[in-house]
């Protein structure tokens, strides 16, 4: 661990499950985009599965709860403008902080750390989603899962990070809640906390690989304060 986050000067964060809890936001537009399918309504432990790939890769894997393929790819497009219509209707109205978001970001601010936010969530709903909870001015750049050719477990995202900040990888740590966060880092060659709280499709967080585990972003600036 020492090794790992010693000489860290930058910090990229991911947004849903990490810093914001926006289940609840993701079921009201899927359920709203469902409906208009005459589908019944799921639930957010259902959805807690599907998310942190990207919005195709969600829509799909909603659909995929009551047709199969073939009927999926007919209705996709239309699915996918209904969702997005819904979300960007509701976005952020039912979604809420994790404890010590703010808190951490101000002490990793105040360290000197630099800060990214990378996100797969398209950059549209992720732009006025940190603004409206207060988010936006901590962070230098901001990467949603449609700003550039690939996205999060690819390392491009990361990589583009670095190098917009100037900085070595091993510089840059990743922070995120799911195992995407982590493959990416890892080829990436950045070092990878987790929190426990979030997604991370279902899985157990102590499965993923990363550097350690943090019970909340400020938990993660205390980490890397006692490491440099």
């Amino acid at each position: 661990m020492t090794i790992k986050l010693a000489g860290v000067q930058a910090a990229i964060i991911d947004l849903d499950g990490t810093m914001l809890d926006t289940l609840p936001d993701f079921q009201v537009a899927l359920n709203g985009m469902r409906a208009g399918f005459g589908l019944a309504p799921i639930t957010q432990k259902q959805i807690g599965l599907m998310v942190g790939k990207g919005s195709e890769h969600l829509i799909r894997s909603v659909l995929a709860l009551d047709w199969d393929k073939d009927a999926i790819e007919l209705r996709f497009d239309t699915a996918m403008d209904a969702y997005q219509r819904h979300y960007l209707s509701i976005n952020g109205n039912h979604s809420a902080l994790y404890p010590d978001v703010l808190e951490g970001l101000r002490a990793m601010q105040a360290q000197g750390l630099r800060l990214a936010c990378v996100t797969n969530k398209p950059i549209s709903f992720t732009t006025p989603l940190l603004k409206q909870k207060g988010l936006d001015g901590f962070f230098e750049l901001v990467y949603g899962g449609d700003s550039l050719p690939r996205k999060k477990p690819d390392p491009l995202p990361l990589q583009t990070v670095c190098r917009e900040f100037g900085l070595a990888p091993a510089q840059v740590v990743a922070i995120g809640d799911s195992s995407n966060d982590a493959q990416a880092a890892r080829a990436a060659g950045c070092p990878v906390l987790t929190v426990p709280y979030g997604y991370n499709h279902g899985e157990a967080i102590h499965k993923i690989n990363s550097d350690g585990i943090v019970s909340t972003l400020l938990d993660a600036a205390n980490l890397i304060r006692s490491q440099n």
